[in-house]
């Protein structure tokens, strides 16, 4: 199992749709066997395939649970070969009831538990909040790859440097296998001239970026509230055509990693 984390320390650059996009893409159209996990208390990626609740364990498990038992984890969605583990509130509480917790390591829980459920999927996708807090650092802690998504505007930049500093801290202290794909642009507008100069000052400041840039469209938020992935709601909209290209290249690109 090759495990993504899709992180920002900037909110609003379309993390979770990214996430509940390139998961449903890798499924129901490419045929892996796929996990999600919710890592944001706020519980959007939950939200998005309705399975937002108080009533299941969640991510607040993997992070508190010495063994937690994954089936009561793990949730299916409506799409086959794509599962979830969820996330609400309850997340605030475990990050701290983890970081008061002297008798066993704190930023190893996910990796550790995940490595048991590692032959039941091809990929686990991660959407992470945007802060450095216990559980993103577990997540980075058993992540393989990272992708950043950015908007371009004034504040594209703000908190790169931060994070590209957090993962390399990660990779150098404590997962040597973890590597920083890239930048890949949301919320494009071609002919926006502020886009395109945006994602060419990316470049110059040297963080990597997908070719693909994800353009804006007004297919997206409808999609949220009748709880479907882009694709569903809308095969041939801008955003679901650039979504599965972004897979096609995050595919390659792990390809060439490994060879």
């Amino acid at each position: 199992m090759k495990t993504l984390s899709i992180i920002n320390l900037k909110g609003g650059v379309a993390k979770t749709i990214s996430t509940a996009t390139m998961a449903y893409i890798l499924a129901a159209e490419r045929g892996y066997r796929v996990l999600m996990i919710d890592n944001d208390k706020q519980g959007n990626l939950s939200k998005m395939y309705d399975l937002h609740s108080y009533d299941h364990k969640g991510t607040d498990s993997l992070m508190t649970e010495r063994s937690p038992i994954m089936t009561a984890l793990i949730r299916h969605t409506d799409y086959a070969g794509l599962d979830i583990i969820t996330s609400n509130m309850t997340l605030i509480n475990a990050n701290l009831t983890v970081q008061m917790d002297q008798r066993r390591p704190q930023h190893d829980r996910f990796k550790k538990t995940l490595s048991r459920i590692a032959d039941q999927y091809d990929f686990c996708l991660i959407d992470n909040a945007p802060d450095i807090n216990i559980s993103t650092v577990n997540a980075l802690v058993a992540s393989d790859y990272v992708m950043i998504p950015v908007t371009i505007d004034d504040f594209a930049l703000d908190g790169l440097s931060e994070l590209a500093e957090q993962i390399e801290n990660t990779r150098e202290d404590m997962n040597p296998e973890l590597n920083s794909l890239g930048c890949f642009v949301t919320q494009y507008v071609g002919g926006d001239a502020a886009d395109r100069q945006g994602a060419e000052l990316l470049l110059r400041k040297g963080y990597p970026v997908f070719y693909t840039r994800i353009r804006r469209t007004d297919k997206v938020k409808p999609a949220t509230f009748q709880r479907q992935p882009v694709p569903v709601y809308s095969t041939r909209c801008a955003a679901a055509l650039d979504y599965r290209k972004l897979v096609t290249e995050f595919l390659k690109r792990i390809e060439n990693e490994e060879q």
